[in-house]
């Protein structure tokens, strides 16, 4: 396992476990306890998930100790606001109940400037290890970091071969933010999967074609975020660590990029369609 110094100091695993649509029915549990035990240390999850307490509870029964581990959550947009955001933090710190190492502005809508100040204020008093924000292109980049006392150490964004995300990469190297993937397989998009020369490495290192691709992402400095409920491949996904990409191989994976990602988020009525979409509740 790899990790990466993030801007504020804090070291975080470049491999993470994603919980994105696992249920809160005992598979998230099930899953992250699969995961921590073939030796992910990096479970990153949200309040929009509705499987925090899962994930803390699988957590807590690893046996490993805490401060070995690393945990990633989310605030949600019901909670932008200075006053809503310690209702949010709170959650899901009762829900996680343990410190968090890293909480993300999930969506950029709204105020956003206010929930931030209040991350601020957690963060220093060590509650939050880490603070980042997910989801911003280059457009609302501008329209709120600038506002911000403290830089976002990551920003979580859709990426994978097809969706290398070039313009918010330029802003955010100007400041070490990294980048951290979500869809880091291309949500199983057959043109990526399949791609002739993501075949051609696989059958070269003795690879499946997503071991590339998470390959492939780790050697470009991108914090990467795959999810599974299948054993075999929550262990197949880790197993990247034993062979390198050559650099001609990585540019001809660079050229896989279509300079654009598959979900627009400063489309119109975006942030009205995910308030709606659901409440989180104690």
């Amino acid at each position: 396992m790899e990790n990466i110094l993030l801007n504020d100091g804090v070291s975080i695993p470049q491999i993470g476990f994603g919980v994105f649509l696992i249920p809160n029915d005992g598979s998230t549990y099930n899953a992250v306890r699969e995961a921590l035990k073939v030796g992910y240390t990096h479970i990153d999850t949200a309040a929009a998930y509705f499987n925090e307490e899962e994930v803390g509870k699988a957590i807590k029964d690893s046996g490993i100790p805490r401060e070995k581990l690393f945990i990633t959550s989310k605030l949600w947009l019901q909670d932008y606001s200075y006053d809503k955001a310690k209702i949010g933090i709170e959650r899901s710190l009762r829900h996680l109940d343990t410190y968090i190492d890293l909480y993300l502005i999930h969506q950029p809508y709204g105020d956003v400037v206010g929930a931030w100040k209040r991350m601020e204020e957690y963060k220093k008093e060590g509650k939050i290890r880490s603070i980042g924000v997910s989801n911003m292109t280059p457009k609302i980049w501008q329209n709120f970091v600038p506002s911000f006392d403290l830089l976002p150490s990551v920003n979580q964004i859709e990426f994978n071969p097809l969706t290398q995300q070039k313009a918010i990469r330029t802003i955010m190297d100007q400041s070490n933010v990294k980048v951290e993937a979500w869809y880091p397989l291309g949500h199983g998009n057959k043109d990526l999967i399949n791609h002739p020369i993501i075949e051609k490495l696989a059958k070269k290192y003795q690879k499946n074609q997503g071991q590339i691709i998470l390959r492939f992402e780790i050697q470009d400095g991108v914090i990467t975020l795959p999810k599974s409920t299948n054993p075999k491949n929550i262990k197949g996904n880790l197993e990247i660590f034993d062979f390198s990409l050559t650099a001609e191989e990585m540019e001809e994976i660079y050229s896989l990029d279509l300079g654009k990602a598959s979900h627009d988020p400063d489309a119109e009525g975006v942030a009205e369609r995910l308030l709606n979409a659901f409440v989180i509740k104690d």
